[in-house]
């Protein structure tokens, strides 16, 4: 099997960190029993090693085409595409009024991480379903709501979001598309729309097109744009797809990697105008769109931490096969699997380590995405939407980051093998690339981090984390395994400067960002990664803990949680202090700032 879903490592973040016992018995999960979430995430990993992953070099050697405006998937996609959709694997998060299953987000995101792991190019169409959906349940209308969410949560028809254009990037506020009214109270929309992931192709009976345009009278700028529902199909009263939409797909970019999945250049209105439905209200586009990017942002977090688990998987099996040269130690006189080098077990540990640190970053923030939504105390409430708005750029960007550093990682392991492409591990690292850069680039995540997730609360979230963190320390020198345990110690003098880092440059942000905004964001990723690096070893020091407690219960699974977190203290923590001083040391960046344009 080329890959195997890490469901005990899962079921144990979601148990012993994420507090899935308390999830559960929010409103509305009665039914997710932890037997039911067991069986739900085994299930998920026979799908995804069985059907999926054994097609993920298949798109990569042989990518989606293009022709005469239809797009064909790789060979195999549409069959285990029909088995995800068969088992109603598209609604294990969404509303049972809508024929989900209603399960909790920290379930759906494991399930999530599976699907990507096992075959990214094809999870990445589901994914973006799941934003459209989450967009018309929190804007739609009741007669949009009746009419297409039954279809896209059965995952029959799937969904996209269309937000860049040729001239406008990330720079939504120069889009050009327009819509136009009808006096039937529809629109007709036209312009072009670029980098459309699964655009079109025919795995589904119908597309349901997310897309952000302008009315003829709409204001300049971002405050100017209405998000519009336009289905590839038109659509009846009675949710039947008909006659065929016009929009077209122009071609599909030839890409670094992810070639599996097909990346559209959409036009719509050649004939006439392509007909489309107002979400919500005009000129409040881009405030429902972000609900959307908001669930993608997350999503391809979790992206990252699937590439750098099924990079790790690869590297660790090929390590354990490869014999390469005697032992530095002289314990064998022949030569020995190169996974018995000490330069190669610091590299599984580190990517083990970076994996299993974002894994559970990820996981709590789910878990606190569904204490928001489902929590009855409203103060409650808010203080969980809190903390989940504040990791999600941090899981985006710091996790699909990691994701690079990872596949990197595995391709070193395989040496001179790595750099071929017949092995495998090099489409891992072309596969990840393009994480750190869609759905908002790594500076993009790292804005937001400061502007909106620092800043605006005068860093109330930020000082909750750096309090909880520091409890987690003090639990570690508590703890009757402290006197003698070289994990115990290393963790808790590495997060406890790690937190210090991170409490240095949150209180440098909030002195710089309002009057020296350069300062600040020349450091934004630096603050980023060390946000990312800290919170990691929080949720590390946490696994350290509890498997400390359960040791007994399987001395083998958790001694490597162990020693894990003991590779995490000793050689990812210590990178906090460096990204303190690219940020607080360098005052706001002015080497590079210092640099003139004409200088570069």
């Amino acid at each position: 099997m080329s890959y195997r879903a890490p469901i005990k490592d899962m079921l144990f973040v979601m148990q012993q960190l994420a507090g899935l016992d308390n999830v559960i018995r929010l409103p509305g999960y009665a039914d997710a029993t932890a037997a039911t979430v067991q069986s739900v995430l085994e299930e998920a990993g026979k799908l995804c090693g069985e059907i999926w992953a054994p097609l993920n070099a298949v798109g990569d050697r042989q990518p989606a085409q293009w022709r005469d405006g239809r797009v064909s998937a790789s060979p195999g996609f549409e069959q285990a595409f029909r088995h995800f959709v068969d088992g109603g694997w598209q609604g294990v998060a969404h509303p049972s009024e809508y024929g989900g299953q209603g399960l909790p987000k920290l379930v759906g995101a494991a399930c999530i991480e599976m699907q990507c792991a096992a075959n990214l190019s094809l999870a990445t169409c589901p994914s973006l379903t799941d934003g459209a959906i989450e967009a018309l349940l929190m804007a739609g209308s009741d007669a949009q709501k009746r009419r297409y969410l039954p279809r896209l949560v059965s995952g029959e028809w799937s969904g996209t979001m269309n937000l860049t254009e040729p001239q406008a990037g990330s720079d939504l506020g120069l889009l050009r598309t327009r819509a136009e009214r009808q006096h039937d109270g529809s629109y007709r929309v036209f312009g072009t729309k670029i980098f459309i992931s699964w655009g079109e192709h025919e795995m589904s009976r119908n597309i349901v097109h997310l897309v952000l345009a302008r009315t003829p009278d709409a204001p300049a700028g971002v405050k100017g744009i209405s998000l519009f529902l336009v289905p590839k199909y038109l659509v009846d009263e009675d949710g039947h797809a008909g006659e065929r939409n016009d929009v077209n797909c122009v071609s599909i970019e030839h890409k670094m990697g992810l070639t599996g999945s097909p990346t559209a250049v959409l036009q719509y209105g050649d004939r006439g105008g392509a007909i489309g439905e107002l979400i919500g209200e005009e000129n409040r586009g881009l405030e429902y769109m972000f609900v959307m990017m908001v669930a993608a942002r997350f999503a391809v977090g979790t992206q990252g931490i699937a590439i750098a688990e099924r990079a790790y998987q690869k590297a660790r099996s090929y390590a354990k096969e490869r014999v390469q040269s005697r032992p530095v130690d002289g314990s064998a006189q022949q030569s020995v699997t190169i996974i018995n080098h000490p330069d190669v077990r610091r590299m599984l540990g580190t990517m083990r380590a970076l994996t299993e640190a974002s894994r559970a970053l990820a996981y709590v923030a789910a878990a606190h995405s569904d204490h928001a939504q489902r929590h009855p105390d409203a103060q409650a409430r808010a203080m969980h939407h809190g903390l989940y708005e504040f990791m999600v750029p941090i899981v985006k960007g710091w996790s699909t980051e990691m994701s690079v550093d990872v596949a990197s990682l595995g391709v070193q392991i395989h040496g001179g093998m790595g750099f071929i492409e017949e092995t495998g591990a090099a489409q891992f690292y072309r596969d990840a690339r393009i994480l750190p850069i869609y759905e908002g680039t790594t500076a993009i995540q790292s804005n937001d981090l400061i502007g909106r997730k620092t800043v605006r609360d005068g860093g109330a979230v930020a000082k909750s984390l750096i309090g909880e963190i520091g409890e987690v320390v003090q639990a570690l020198e508590a703890s009757p395994a402290f006197a003698d345990n070289a994990a115990f110690k290393a963790m808790h003098r590495h997060l406890a400067a790690g937190n210090q880092s991170f409490a240095n440059a949150v209180a440098f942000m909030l002195e710089h960002a309002g009057k020296d905004p350069n300062a600040a964001y020349a450091g934004g990723v630096a603050y980023l990664k060390l946000a990312g690096i800290v919170l990691g070893g929080w949720q590390m020091a946490r696994a350290l803990l509890a498997s400390q407690r359960l040791m007994r219960e399987d001395p083998l699974f958790h001694g490597a949680k162990i020693a894990t977190a003991h590779c995490y203290a000793n050689y990812v923590l210590p990178q906090a202090a460096a990204f303190e001083a690219a940020i607080v040391g360098a005052q706001g960046g002015e080497g590079v700032l210092g640099l003139h344009e004409d200088a570069f």
